[in-house]
C-alpha cells in the first residue's frame, strides 16, 4: 500500500533511490527546500506503507501571481523509483498537481511540465492524461558536455506540455506544438 503526504525537508535525506535514472532531473537541496517552503500544496511524497521508503516524489509550484493571464501551474520534477513503476503512481500524482491547479484549488488557466524529447514513454502517458505538446524548446536540458557523447537533439531538446484546466477553454494549447520550436530564453520572456 502506498501513501501519499506532503514533501517534508527531511525526505531529501531519503530520495536517493528514486533519483537514479538517466531521465530524472536532480536539483541541489536549497532547490527542493525552496519548493518545500514557497509551494508546500504543490509537492508531495509517495511511501511503500510496509517498507517505510519513498517511493516516488512531485514539486511542482503555480506562477505567475494572479491576476495574470498566464497564470498556471508548473510540474517541476515528478519521479517514479524504477521498481515501482508501471503502478498508477504518476497518474495519482499528476492527479494531485491537477486538484491544486484546478478551481477548487488556485484555479489556474493550464498545468504545464518539460520532458525530454526523446523520452517517448514518459511523453506517451502524459498524452494519455490529456497533455498535449504546446511548443519543442531547443537546448532546453543542457550540462551533457563532457559525458564523453555528442548529444542529440532529442537528449538536449524538450517539449513543453500543457492541459487546459477549466477555466482555460484550450487557449494555452495548440495543435501544432511540435513544429513550434522556441529558445530557453523565449519562454521565459
Amino acid at each position: 500500500m502506498s501513501v501519499i503526504r506532503p514533501f517534508q525537508a527531511t525526505d531529501l535525506l531519503r530520495i536517493n533511490n528514486v533519483n537514479i535514472d538517466a531521465w530524472t532531473e536532480t536539483y541541489r537541496a536549497s532547490f527542493y527546500l525552496e519548493y518545500c517552503a514557497t509551494w508546500p500544496d504543490f509537492s508531495c511524497v509517495v511511501t511503500d506503507a510496509e517498507e517505510d521508503k519513498i517511493t516516488a516524489y512531485v514539486i511542482g509550484k503555480h506562477e505567475p501571481p494572479e491576476p495574470h493571464p498566464e497564470h498556471h501551474g508548473h510540474v517541476t520534477a515528478l519521479s517514479i523509483s524504477p521498481r515501482y513503476r508501471s503502478l498508477g503512481l504518476a497518474r495519482k500524482l499528476m492527479n494531485f498537481l491537477e486538484t491544486r491547479s484546478g478551481p477548487q484549488g488556485w484555479d489556474t488557466w493550464f498545468l504545464d511540465l518539460f520532458v525530454r524529447c526523446n523520452n517517448h514513454r514518459a511523453i506517451a502517458m502524459y498524452e494519455a492524461m490529456g497533455y498535449s505538446v504546446y511548443r519543442r524548446v531547443v537546448d532546453y536540458y543542457n550540462g551533457m558536455e563532457g559525458l564523453g557523447k555528442d548529444p542529440g537533439p532529442d537528449e538536449v531538446d524538450g517539449f513543453d506540455m500543457r492541459k487546459s484546466m477549466t477555466r482555460d477553454d484550450h487557449k494555452h494549447i495548440r495543435a501544432n506544438g511540435r513544429e513550434c520550436r522556441v529558445t530557453p530564453r523565449e519562454i521565459y520572456q
